[in-house]
């Protein structure tokens, strides 16, 4: 059993999907990042200088005692992080977009190479010898 599972986990399939699992993850990370650190400011500058992060309806204000001590924590529906996750997800399936685009086209010119013709086989050649002859 052990060795079937060894054999199972070095197949070139399940290392390519751990591989591209990894690499998802890191590119996830560089999205958000690029979502949250440069495109929702851009956005919220041309939004009136409004952060959507920000962005709460608040269902329950948060108690705070004599001490400035938080009793019980603010109850709010945080619409703006929903926004900005909608934004880092028209980015991501944009750019997978682009780049199954850039697949495609590259494996379609990889396609429309012209293959060598087939080489002929015996019985070909032999008719045509056969053919040779008899023309002379």
């Amino acid at each position: 059993m052990l060795k079937e599972f060894k054999k199972f986990i070095l197949t070139g399939n399940v290392v390519d999907l751990a591989i591209a699992v990894i690499l998802a993850g890191a590119v996830g990370l560089v999205v958000k990042g690029f979502v949250s650190m440069i495109m929702m400011p851009i956005i919220g500058h041309f939004a009136g200088g409004v952060d959507f992060a920000d962005l709460k309806l608040i269902l329950d204000a948060a108690v705070i005692d004599a001490e400035g001590v938080v009793v019980t924590a603010e109850n709010a529906v945080k619409y703006g992080e929903w926004i900005n996750t909608i934004i880092n997800l028209v980015i991501v399936g944009f750019v997978l977009f682009m780049i199954v685009k850039a697949y495609g086209k590259a494996r379609k010119k990889e396609e429309e190479a012209p293959k060598a013709p087939p080489a002929p086989t015996k019985e070909e050649v032999l008719l045509t010898e056969i053919r040779d002859l008899l023309k002379k």
